[in-house]
């Protein structure tokens, strides 16, 4: 029910599009009312030109992808003058402002058709305008070409809502116009420079559509975003636009781009350029510097919203659609360079990825895309009253009714409750993620220790007052303290840094001395972090992470303190920082089955062909998880064998992955092995894990102990490659390629150090062998050590067909009879060789946790005794390859007595234990002699029980 001031302004407008109403089936009369309401525009357009009404196309709906262009084109196909394109295009303009405005206000379309039907309004007449400019300007100066030859077209590329299809009801178009290369134009009257020929192109094209005429105007332009802004060349070639980023570029440029989109002209070669500037857009490292910049983007609009007095600007206000936009775009910028989803320009795709991308709770999101469509519709409504580039709210009474009925809501004040609720949330969660200038200047003067900052300025002259100041912020030893500072501020790259970096460096500085300081082990613990502020001071973004992210910081002082490893897997990939931020990731470890998933979604979004990306991409996947994984150790989230489950799953996730990537290349190169005559392999190999990795007990610094294994015949060959190969050869090169992915030193280091030494003949034998020699080998020639070695052995990647097999052949060489006597000897004899060449020796006054007697080494070869002596009767042992299940199931069956289970396990657990803590301390694994000596001893005593004669 209208209120009567709305239903004399219907009245009013009905009497003056009286013409048109007659024009109209029943059913869209109401609809006429609907958006006469809401729109003096479309009334005064229906009143000017009644006739609109019959080309309105309602029978269409939302129009498909492409039509609008294919309209325009057919409808200016005859124009034969420039004016005569004017008017063509503003008529066509006006056609389909009065369309989108009516199944806006009528709700037939939602917020994405309408800012997709404006934006793809705005492409197709920018690209008819250009095909038709650019025809009739090279009849006179010719065709634009290349040094060599190549016809040249212009690029226009649309920024902003263009780019990203959201325009508004009332949007101007920001425009660049670039082209691919200089040289000069051929076949004209005259001849020019490409660039003089898409200058004048340029201004031709921003007339027809800018220029005011009777008609109106098609967009308002505005070229302010191209490099230099109104003070550069209107057109540039691609070499000047990569020329002005890389050394002029600015932050709020790089904002700019996200949303860049080649709209007109060639676009093949648009998106070549873009492809060279995605480097300045999309840092490679997580870049937290988007936050200060962004910070002072929007500290400038607020301070111009005071001074112009935009309290109630939907767009730039507080809670307005600007900040909804920069919380989506920071996070573009800080992760775009390494998660490639978030590489979209429109907001709407972006906001839905954010709980996975960056951890951003769901209901946040839910806030911010809410608000975004409410804030967005508002400004539809506000800019459809007369087609003004507005979004402020109307002040006068009847226009606020208007806005309020056009919105859905029964009266003004309903509308402006709903709509500060959503501003108020944005602005809640704005804050959360980006704090106003104003309070981060206020935050940092009141964290900041003038002192120190002085001090520093002045290179530390006073060492004394240094002395004094670490002394009273609670250091223990202040002048050790003072060292470490005043050789950081002496290290060259600390003095070369620019006055920004100084100025981010000065800003974290005090905060972690003042954190740092209140631990137990302040000292120890600052040089630690003080290795990490020396590998991140050049890059400052990482610094800026630290200051901005009180929980980040928490979380490195707190990790540092308790682990001086974990503090140099920091130093050395300060890409890792990132971690830091999501506590509930850091602590709470994915199991097997979601790694591997985390793992396939991060490679699918690389390029199959880019070996250098996709290694670097598995590099930081390792890393990042074994930094999670120490971090729940540290901090006692995660048990030992939890600690060791996961860094086997990480393991394996990897290998397959691996696996994965090296049979793909390998097929694509030399095809697919054959089973038999022309029928192909489905990936029949097999990567076997022994030791560590096969017994499901890795630790942070262990290799992995492989075998490869295929099931092709020898004497077939490859199919359907460039260039077919030997079956055997085949598999030989996948498996150096597997190595060669895993051994490869990169930027961010080495994914695992791989020893193959346990293949069938060592070192000696085929790197890559068929399951069936792999059994024969077994049978005829193993030593006992290597079936020792096989206790504790299990497929971790490829074929599971084949894993069935290789567990059989498995099962038949434990289970084989042994004779008891020679089987003990050959174990016995075997450890002790092993303790004369690698234990620490009897008067050393150390114990090695593996190798000396009552250590790993002695429960190992126990365990793997007894299954060897027993499994041809108790097929339970070789069930499991860890120790603690072998021993469960060998106390179960009688073959150990409990109290000697208990003492192994107890003492294997408790020497891993500590093992893990030696390795996240950066120490060996020896300890004093009078380590565990209780422990050693029981253990040692079972070791004479189960080998005794």
């Amino acid at each position: 029910m209208l209120s009567e001031d709305l239903q004399q302004l219907l009245d009013r407008q009905k009497d003056k599009v009286s013409e048109a109403l007659t024009r109209l089936s029943p059913d869209q009369i109401p609809q006429l009312e609907q958006v006469l309401v809401g729109s003096d525009y479309v009334a005064d357009q229906l009143q000017r030109h009644p006739d609109l009404v019959d080309q309105l196309e309602f029978h269409l709906g939302c129009y498909e992808p492409g039509y609008l262009t294919k309209k325009i084109e057919d409808q200016i196909a005859t124009v034969e003058s420039e004016e005569a394109l004017s008017v063509q295009l503003r008529r066509i303009r006006r056609r389909e402002m009065v369309r989108i405005i009516w199944r806006d206000l009528t709700r037939q379309a939602d917020l994405n058709e309408t800012t997709r039907v404006l934006s793809e309004l705005a492409d197709a007449t920018t690209e008819c305008a250009l095909n038709w400019l650019h025809r009739e300007l090279a009849k006179d100066l010719g065709e634009p070409s290349s040094q060599d030859g190549q016809p040249q077209r212009m690029v226009v590329i649309g920024m902003g809502k263009l780019g990203a299809f959201e325009l508004n009801l009332s949007s101007d178009i920001d425009l660049i116009f670039t082209f691919p290369e200089n040289g000069e134009t051929q076949g004209g009257k005259r001849s020019e420079s490409n660039h003089e020929f898409f200058t004048r192109l340029g201004k031709r094209l921003i007339r027809v559509l800018d220029a005011p005429t009777a008609e109106g105007f098609v967009f308002r332009v505005d070229m302010r975003l191209r490099p230099f802004g109104s003070s550069g060349p209107l057109v540039a070639s691609f070499d000047a636009m990569e020329q002005y980023y890389q050394t002029q570029g600015r932050e709020w440029e790089r904002y700019a781009l996200i949303k860049a989109r080649v709209i007109a002209g060639d676009k093949a070669a648009g998106e070549r350029l873009f492809m060279d500037l995605r480097p300045f857009v999309y840092r490679k490292y997580i870049d937290y510097s988007a936050f200060e910049s962004l910070r002072e983007m929007k500290g400038m609009i607020n301070r111009e919203n005071r001074i112009k007095g935009r309290e109630n600007n939907v767009k730039l206000g507080a809670g307005g659609i600007r900040e909804v936009e920069f919380i989506a775009q920071a996070f573009q910028l800080i992760r775009g360079g390494r998660d490639l989803r978030l590489q979209q320009r429109e907001l709407m795709n972006i906001l839905p990825l954010l709980p996975e991308c960056v951890s951003m709770p769901q209901q946040v999101v839910d806030d911010l895309t809410q608000a975004y469509i409410y804030l967005r519709n508002t400004e539809h409504g506000i800019q459809a009253l007369a087609d003004k580039q507005t979004q402020e709210l109307p002040v006068d009474s009847l226009n606020q009714q208007r806005l309020a009925y056009v919105m859905g809501e029964p009266d003004w004040p309903s509308f402006l409750e709903n709509l500060n609720q959503f501003r108020a949330k944005v602005s809640q969660h704005f804050a959360d993620v980006i704090a106003p200038a104003e309070e981060s200047e206020e935050k940092h003067a009141e964290e900041s220790d003038a002192l120190l900052v002085a001090l520093w300025v002045s290179e530390f002259e006073d060492s004394e007052a240094l002395v004094n100041y670490l002394a009273d912020i609670g250091f223990k030893q202040p002048d050790t303290t003072a060292k470490r500072l005043i050789d950081l501020r002496h290290l060259k790259t600390v003095q070369a840094l620019q006055n920004i970096g100084q100025d981010r460096l000065l800003a974290l500085l005090p905060l972690l001395l003042r954190e740092i300081a209140a631990l137990e082990n302040c000292d120890e613990t600052l040089e630690r972090v003080l290795q990490l502020i020396q590998a991140i001071v050049r890059r400052s973004a990482y610094l800026v992470l630290l200051s901005e992210n009180p929980g980040a910081r928490a979380q490195l002082i707190r990790l540092c303190s308790a682990s001086s490893w974990f503090a140099e897997q920091l130093a050395h990939q300060p890409v890792l920082l990132d971690e830091l931020i999501n506590a509930g990731q850091l602590f709470s470890p994915p199991n097997a089955e979601e790694l591997q998933s985390e793992l396939r979604q991060q490679l699918m979004r690389i390029p199959e062909d880019d070996m250098e990306q996709l290694m670097e991409s598995l590099r930081y996947f390792r890393n990042a998880h074994i930094l999670r994984v120490a971090a729940a150790d540290i901090t006692g989230a995660l048990p030992l064998m939890k600690v060791s489950d996961y860094l086997t799953w990480l393991a394996e996730a990897i290998l397959q992955a691996v696996l994965d990537i090296a049979w793909r290349e390998m097929t694509s190169k030399y095809g697919t092995p054959q089973r038999e005559a022309g029928v192909v392999c489905d990936q029949d190999f097999i990567v076997i894990g022994f030791g560590k990795l096969g017994g499901i007990e890795l630790s942070y610094g262990s290799d992995l102990d492989l075998v490869f294994v295929h099931d092709a015949p020898s004497a077939l060959s490859t199919l359907g490659g460039d260039r077919e190969i030997a079956n055997e050869l085949f598999f030989t090169r996948l498996g150096q390629k597997i190595i060669h992915i895993l051994n490869t030193y990169t930027p961010s280091g080495q994914l695992y150090e791989v020893d193959m030494r346990l293949r069938p003949s060592g070192n000696s034998g085929l790197l890559v062998s068929s399951l069936n020699a792999f059994l024969n080998y077994q049978e005829r020639e193993a030593w006992t050590w290597e079936h020792q070695a096989l206790v504790r052995a299990r497929v971790v990647a490829g074929s599971s067909r084949l894993q069935k097999e290789f567990e059989a052949v498995r099962a038949k060489i434990l289970s084989a009879h042994r004779d008891p006597v020679q089987l003990r000897t050959d174990v016995a004899d075997m450890r002790d060789k092993m303790r004369k060449h690698l234990s620490s020796g009897e008067n050393s006054g150390q114990f090695d946790l593996k190798q000396d007697a009552g250590g790993i080494v002695d429960i190992e070869f126990s365990v793997q005794y007894l299954v060897l002596k027993h499994a041809e009767s108790v097929p339970a042992l070789f069930e499991f390859t860890d120790n603690i299940r072998i021993l469960d199931a060998l106390e179960s069956h009688a073959l150990i007595t409990t109290t000697q289970a208990e003492t192994l396990r107890e003492a294997y657990k408790a020497y891993r234990a500590l093992g893990h803590r030696q390795t996240l301390q950066n120490r060996k694994g020896t300890l004093s002699d009078d380590s565990f000596a209780e422990l050693r001893k029981e253990v040692s005593g079972v070791w004479q029980e189960i080998f005794a004669e």
